[in-house]
């Protein structure tokens, strides 16, 4: 792990504070094995960003939820979320950061990437691939193409076929905040590119990242985008 964090004694005060961001954005980072049960933990009460080039997902899935957790100081809060998930995911250069107020050290930004040789390469061995992946997302920007898209839908129909019985579908993550009957969209395919998101939360049965990267650096220089 690289890190541009120096110190002595203050290391100590450090770890106290960013130890249960380093432990959070672990699981964010690198998935939640348990895929079915991953939406059941309490979220940090940090937003972290994520930037990419380019995600080609199966199967997407997108409605409304509530994300809850504590903030930093131990309040409780709630904050809502648009949820998109995948079946499949395929993601080409990505960053993820969060920052985390230290005493004594100011602003430290964890920053992670993965899949950056996809970018030349263009193999999907290069590439972050996810397995069951759900995003609780704040805020999006990206230029999308969705293949045979619903919009509308009820929620709890998501992996509803033709004949109103359940499928193999992406459907609303179990153990969940969502309102069945609200809004959601779904597609079979979809691609996004030039991604800029902001989210509370990210879950998948399974996360590859090759050429997985993790650093620490002071400020807030090293975010993965701006804004």
């Amino acid at each position: 792990m690289k890190s541009q964090v120096r110190g002595g004694t203050r290391w100590k005060r450090f770890a106290v504070v960013m130890v249960p961001s380093l432990a959070a954005t672990a699981a964010i980072g690198v998935g939640l094995a348990q895929g079915a049960l991953a939406a059941s933990f309490a979220i940090s009460g940090q937003e972290f960003k994520v930037s990419t080039d380019k995600l080609e997902g199966t199967e997407f899935v997108q409605y409304g939820s509530i994300a809850q957790g504590h903030t930093l100081d131990g309040k409780p809060f709630a904050a809502p979320v648009a949820v998109s998930g995948f079946d499949t995911a395929k993601i080409t250069n990505m960053c993820q950061s969060v920052v985390t107020p230290v005493p004594g050290l100011g602003n430290i930004t964890l920053r992670l990437e993965a899949g950056e040789k996809a970018a030349s390469s263009g193999r999907d061995e290069d590439k972050v691939q996810a397995k069951d992946l759900y995003l609780d997302v704040s805020y999006l920007e990206a230029n999308a193409e969705f293949k045979q898209i619903d919009i509308g839908i009820a929620a709890g129909s998501l992996n509803a076929g033709p004949d109103g019985k359940p499928t193999n579908r992406q459907g609303i993550q179990p153990n969940t905040q969502a309102n069945e009957h609200g809004f959601a969209q779904r597609a079979k395919d979809a691609t996004l590119t030039n991604v800029r998101q902001k989210a509370w939360a990210t879950t998948a049965a399974t996360f590859t990242l090759p050429g997985l990267n993790l650093s620490l650096h002071r400020g807030t220089e090293k975010e993965c985008f701006k804004g």
